[in-house]
């Protein structure tokens, strides 16, 4: 399993390409560049909690499958030292961020033997769909905990700048992992969409559908480079997920640079 995410810049507004909202973007530091760092600060722990989540996921699903591969590694942890991988998680993300504005990675994927499963197609789609279902169910999460959190710093105005940073991080919560989840099911090996689309094909060509899983990073890569009308079209529901989270919460969002 594969978790892939797109990180972007781009007018220092959001945190995922090719979403746009009406939260504006921190105001408080004086350059690009230096919006850019603060925002990659911001972001880069939610980001990396929704990409454990989502291996974690597909090791548990195997694991209920009948696959103990991932147990028997040591992956099945909440621990993201080992969902880490050095060039993906770290430096490709770095460098594509501060170079083109957009930073695309993924965490270390969670090894799984399909054969494994007690029945092995239906224990493929479960395992392929459950870190998609987890980042979902982590923005479902995230909006009312904002509520909570803009209460309490209501309730506490010393804490209210804390709790502004804290109701950012998971503002972005939201917006990551609904991209998150869209962005793993586009049916492009290896990515987990495309273990569910496989078996909608005739079986000849789902063979050959699955050994596009050799180039399938840098098939992703140019998406993501030329492919923006494609990508702005897979990502509308994103947007309008994200835009109905945000009309629900505007009411207790706390006044700061961090969020307003």
């Amino acid at each position: 399993m594969l978790a892939l995410s797109i990180l972007s810049a781009a007018g220092a507004n959001r945190c995922v390409e090719m979403v746009t909202s009406t939260r504006s973007s921190i105001t408080f530091s004086p350059g690009p560049l230096d919006k850019s760092v603060a925002q990659f600060i911001l972001v880069a722990p939610v980001l990396l909690f929704s990409m454990v989540a989502h291996e974690y996921a597909h090791g548990y699903a195997a694991l209920r499958q009948g696959d103990t591969t991932a147990y028997s590694l040591g992956r099945l942890t909440w621990n993201p030292i080992p969902h880490i991988d050095l060039f993906m998680t770290i430096l490709l993300p770095l460098i594509t961020y501060f170079t083109t504005g957009i930073a695309f990675g993924g965490a270390k994927p969670v090894p799984v033997v399909p054969r494994n499963y007690r029945n092995y197609k239906r224990g493929d789609i479960i395992v392929s769909l459950a870190g998609v279902a987890t980042n979902f169910v982590i923005a479902l999460c995230c909006i009312p905990l904002i509520i909570v959190v803009g209460l309490s710093g209501r309730l506490a105005p010393l804490l209210s700048d804390t709790m502004a940073i804290l109701q950012a991080m998971l503002l972005y919560g939201v917006l990551i992992n609904l991209a998150l989840a869209a962005f793993n099911l586009i049916p492009i090996p290896p990515l987990d969409g495309s273990h569910v689309f496989k078996y909608l094909l005739p079986p000849a060509w789902a063979l050959n559908y699955q050994r596009l899983g050799a180039q399938g990073l840098l098939i992703l890569f140019l998406l993501i480079s030329f492919g923006a009308p494609v990508l702005n079209l897979w990502f509308r529901p994103v947007f309008l997920l994200d835009r109905l989270a945000t009309r629900v919460v505007f009411p207790y969002i706390l006044p700061s640079p961090w969020t307003m």
